[in-house]
């Protein structure tokens, strides 16, 4: 074998020193190139993951907030809805009240001048009634004075 290395002109410390050689640079380069820019691969690719990860939830967290803000907006139309509802009735009752109350007082209006006109014609035929007494009294009177004279 040393004569076919020698045909080829190879040295056989020579290839047994250049294969530590790179047995050496091979295991230089896979400990300080091949673990760290490994390591800084997979932590990228965690980081990777976790933003992606992140971005579901947020995606999900926006998907809740907005459903949670539909579900209030449509609970806040439903309480105006009711709110405007009661308002409308009680200004329905409220409307009934004051016009029931302005009929009263109508009534009562029209009650009063009514009996003020019965006080009133009352009163006009008492003094009539004394007028024509007081007539009736010097008629009478007048007419003794009269026979008597």
């Amino acid at each position: 074998m040393h004569q076919l290395f020698s045909a080829f002109g190879i040295q056989l410390n020579l290839l047994i020193a250049q294969a530590v050689n790179f047995g050496l640079v091979m295991l230089a380069l896979w400990y300080f190139l091949y673990k760290p820019v490994m390591s800084t691969l997979d932590e990228r690719q965690k980081k990777i993951a976790k933003a992606v990860q992140d971005a579901d939830e947020a995606a999900q967290k926006l998907a809740q907030a907005d459903d949670t803000a539909a579900a209030r907006v449509r609970a806040a139309e439903t309480e105006a809805d009711g709110i405007v509802a009661s308002a409308r009735e009680t200004a329905s009752s409220e409307r009934a009240r004051i016009v029931s109350d302005a009929e009263a007082r109508a009534e009562q209006v029209a009650k009063d001048a009514e009996a003020r006109a019965k006080e009133e014609g009352e009163r006009m035929r008492r003094e009539s009634e004394k007028e024509i007494a007081r007539l009736a009294i010097l008629a009478a009177e007048k007419v003794l004075s009269k026979h008597h004279a």
